[in-house]
């Protein structure tokens, strides 16, 4: 790895605007959640309903695409460069497992520990043919595992019907009331395991890594480039994606009917649920996305790139939030779960969102970087020579 000290670069308001909205969405779900105190005892109510429908599963996705995205731009300018950034990328993704291992003790609902490992898949695929790609991401989001569970619980097969083992999760339950340092000891195995089990059982690493290649796809195809080429295709898809996320949604009960009842098949409806979830998510982060799109291009172009800087340091912002708003849900600090309501908490993290979106506009009027963007490019690039105050 001989690549020269990096340059601040130039940016994408779109694309940051999409990590901005990425952003939000995923701390507005863990407000919601209280940091995954309120799995302990959710309540069936209006805000549950809103959040699991239209948040939950969709910024994550959003999070996940965009991830892709910065792959296919980093190797890009390599390449521009005349250089190879694999060896480089395969480093980032080990220290971007370090801040996430960090920052799981505190948080153990963490994703970056899971997008750094499943980062290095992308690599192979930088210089493979678009359509073997978009066919290979095609495969992986039809979830083939799943339907072939669903099939083998419905058929009777007994490893198909047993319980996953997320549904023993006792993290919620146990965050209410553990100790700092026994929390700290819960999420370097126990916690760490429930995470890994849920997202290899929903399927959504399969998701992940098909997000991943979409979002390669898509920087390859300079879809966020140069926007106004790809009107008509982008209308087209938004009520592609429509009509697939409506019909995911409300034929997720009738198709799940056809499945043997519990008694014959336990799983074999949830699995149903589990896999038209998934698609319903990520149709519905695809219209998230042509919708900010086609906003961005019309007469909210100026009010969406106020959200740009906020995109520019999500990766301190996400590890931020937990370091504040933990300590204030969990027991071992102000055990907020207890006395703070649900929609005072969400009033609270507007707040804190606008807060954030005036820190990141302040900031970078004199920083290249947010601070833990920093540390990821220096140590990418193993020097301390990257740009960090811009020049008066």
């Amino acid at each position: 790895m001989t690549d020269a000290t990096p340059a601040a670069p130039t940016r994408n308001l779109l694309i940051d605007t999409l990590r901005a909205f990425a952003l939000i969405g995923v701390y507005m779900v863990h407000m919601f959640e209280q940091y995954e105190i309120y799995w302990a005892a959710p309540k069936e109510n209006l805000t549950h309903t809103i959040f699991t429908t239209f948040f939950m599963g969709k910024a994550f996705s959003l999070l996940t695409l965009c991830f892709g995205l910065s792959f296919f731009l980093l190797m890009d300018k390599a390449d521009r460069r005349g250089t190879d950034f694999s060896g480089r990328f395969a480093w980032r993704m080990v220290v971007l497992a370090l801040i996430g291992l960090a920052h799981s003790l505190v948080y153990r609902g963490d994703i970056l520990m899971v997008l750094a490992p499943l980062g290095l898949v992308l690599i192979p695929f930088h210089r493979v043919n678009g359509k073997v790609i978009l066919a290979v991401a095609a495969v992986l989001l039809a979830q083939p595992w799943l339907l072939f569970q669903i099939a083998s619980a419905a058929s009777g097969a007994a490893w198909a019907n047993q319980p996953p083992h997320h549904y023993g999760d006792t993290g919620p339950a146990f965050y209410r009331t553990a100790p700092l340092g026994q929390m700290l000891v819960w999420n370097v195995w126990q916690g760490q395991s429930f995470k890994w089990w849920f997202f290899i059982e929903t399927g959504r690493i399969f998701q992940i890594l098909a997000l991943f290649l979409v979002g390669l796809c898509l920087g390859r195809a300079g879809v966020f480039d140069a926007p106004e080429r790809y009107a008509p295709q982008r209308r087209g898809a938004l009520l592609a994606l429509i009509a697939i996320a409506l019909a995911c949604h409300f034929g997720a009960e009738p198709l799940a009917a056809l499945a043997p009842d519990a008694a014959a098949a336990p799983m074999a409806r949830k699995l149903v649920g589990t896999l038209l979830g998934g698609w319903f998510d990520v149709a519905l982060m695809g219209v998230y996305v042509l919708l900010i799109t086609e906003l961005y291009m019309g007469p909210l172009r100026a009010p969406l790139e106020r959200l740009a800087p906020m995109g520019r340091m999500t990766l301190t912002f996400y590890v931020l939030q937990s370091l504040i708003w933990v300590p204030i849900f969990y027991g071992f600090g102000l055990g907020a779960w207890k006395w703070l309501p649900q929609g005072t908490a969400l009033g609270l993290g507007l707040g804190f969102l606008v807060v954030q979106g005036v820190v990141a506009t302040l900031w970078f009027k004199r920083f290249h970087y947010g601070p833990l963007e920093w540390v990821w490019r220096a140590a990418t690039y193993g020097t301390t020579k990257v740009p960090f105050l811009k020049r008066a």
